[in-house]
Formats: structure tokens, sequence, C-alpha cells
């Protein structure tokens, strides 16, 4: 199993950080260019998400990323110690309701869920750990 540790401060300019890190990883396990994409587009938003909303002391906070890639599948967690929030039980949002009864917000996370396979949340240790499964095919 191959794996990898990025941990990033709570600021949005740590996305390009991150995004170079993935394509790293990637490119080193021969991921097809569309996972390597797919990848950073999930992470981005969650971690826009996680940056934008998690903590609200504007103090400087550490996430940690581990990236593990076995038997053709990325196991991604995102682990922060923000304040709890599972984003699963944000409902889908209804995209074919008229734009002006849509509800504001939803559309990252539903984008998350379309280009990853499985995603899971726990709680631990005062910790959010969302993790994001997807398979890996390769280039030839």
């Amino acid at each position: 199993m191959s794996q990898l540790q990025i941990v990033v401060k709570n600021e949005l300019a740590e996305l390009e950080r991150v995004s170079h890190e993935v394509e790293a990883f990637g490119a080193a396990h021969g991921f097809a260019h569309k996972v390597i994409f797919q990848l950073n587009l999930a992470l981005d938003e969650i971690l826009t998400n996680v940056i934008s909303y998690a903590f609200t002391d504007g103090a400087a906070h550490d996430i940690v990323l581990r990236l593990a890639v076995s038997a053709g599948e990325i196991t991604v967690e995102v682990e922060d110690d923000g304040q709890a929030f599972n984003p699963l039980d944000v409902a889908p949002p209804a995209l074919d309701a008229p734009l002006v009864e849509r509800s504001v917000g939803g559309l990252g996370l539903h984008l998350v869920r379309q280009v990853v396979d499985r995603l899971a949340y726990r709680r631990e240790e005062g910790k959010n750990v969302l993790v994001l499964k997807k398979a890996v095919a390769t280039n030839p």
C-alpha cells in the first residue's frame, strides 16, 4: 500500500499546494488524468468548505489529508478539528426544481458525490473525518 499525508493550514491559499501534491501522487501511481482531476475537484470543494465554515475562533488550524492506494482504489481521509459537521446529512439539492425555489448551497457536495465512489463520515476524538473512496483507473 502506498500512502501520502498532507498537512495544510486553514487558509484557502493552501488549495494550490494540495492540488500539486495530489497531481504528483496520482502521476507517480499512473492514475488516469480524469481520476486526478476528479480527486482534485472533490478535495477543492471539501477543503474550501472546511476552511470557510468549520472554524469559528479565527485561529490557525491544521487539516490533515491522508491518501492511500490499495487494490485499484484510492482512499482519502480529510480530518479537521472544526465544529462537528456531517456533510452526508445534507440533503441532495432539488436539481429539477425551478431556480427560484432552490435553496442556496449543497451543489458542491452534490458534485463531490458524483465524482467519488463512496463517502463516509465519522466524528472521532473531537475531529471530523470525511473518507472518500474512488476506483483508480491508470493510464495505459
